[in-house]
């Protein structure tokens, strides 16, 4: 497990966090938070309590968490509960505490939102449309994103229809990305310095146009070819992903530079104004 171990402050409390950059996710010291939900002078035996209780309810959030060595106040390496983000919102769920409302309130807005979005699923997409402008995205990148996940949205189908499942997508994502940028998307993401930011939305122009059209490319090679095992699909994302790789590199033998860049949204977001 790579560990890259962080303080953030809330409420002018310590809340002690762990990038786990292997599993791409955000583990969070959960006495930590108790302690700034609750205000407890113990909240090390608040969590005790509140873990006994919520495994005799059979809570499966508290069987799967986990215990990381964690910088202690006394300065040294204990080990500590911790929990990823979807964990994390599970547990805030079962503090009784004023300052744990705010979280639950938000947790019932998104699930009143995305119930209204499989009813409108246009509502979707104004979501997403106000999201992007609200981050500062010129009107051309944000259009070309819209594309870039009506593109990837035919490809997950297509790959259903062919009977991918689970991280069988991801292996296949990862081969396209493999092909057209010459990196893994994992790799990818590294390379522009992201942690859980979607690397789509920290693309330029270009980068965006080439990815949206090898996932093109690879979904009308299956419609043709219509794979029926996981290896006649990794060959499929191969030869989509390999076929977009030499349009890149005959566009940068042409401009002199390369299209696949380490910069990140910020600079993105400059470069289209």
């Amino acid at each position: 497990m790579t560990q890259n171990n962080n303080i953030q402050l809330f409420e002018n409390k310590k809340v002690r966090s762990h990038w786990d950059s292997e599993q791409g996710k955000w583990y969070i010291s959960i006495v930590d938070v108790i302690e700034v939900l609750t205000e407890s002078i113990d909240p090390a035996a608040y969590w005790r309590k509140l873990k006994q209780r919520l495994k005799e309810e059979g809570n499966e959030t508290v069987t799967n968490c986990h215990g990381l060595k964690m910088l202690a106040a006394d300065g040294k390496m204990r080990l500590t509960d911790v929990a990823d983000v979807e964990q994390l919102f599970r547990f805030i769920q079962s503090v009784p505490s004023p300052k744990a409302e705010p979280f639950k309130l938000w947790l019932a807005q998104l699930a009143k939102e995305r119930l209204a979005e499989m009813d409108d699923p246009e509502q979707g997409i104004d979501r997403v449309l106000e999201y992007y402008y609200r981050k500062g995205y010129s009107e051309k990148w944000i259009n070309q994103r819209l594309k870039s996940i009506e593109v990837r949205k035919e490809l997950t189908d297509e790959w259903e229809r062919r009977g991918v499942k689970g991280q069988e997508f991801a292996t296949l994502t990862d081969i396209i990305t493999q092909g057209w940028a010459g990196m893994t998307t994992k790799q990818y993401k590294q390379f522009k310095d992201l942690k859980t930011e979607s690397l789509r939305d920290n693309m330029t122009n270009l980068e965006l146009a080439l990815n949206t059209l090898a996932e093109a490319t690879t979904t009308e090679i299956s419609k043709n070819k219509q794979p029926k095992t996981m290896h006649e699909n990794r060959q499929v994302a191969s030869q989509g992903g390999k076929i977009v790789g030499n349009t890149r590199r005959e566009i940068e033998a042409n401009i002199g530079k390369s299209i696949v860049s380490p910069i990140n949204a910020k600079e993105v977001k400059g470069l289209n104004k």
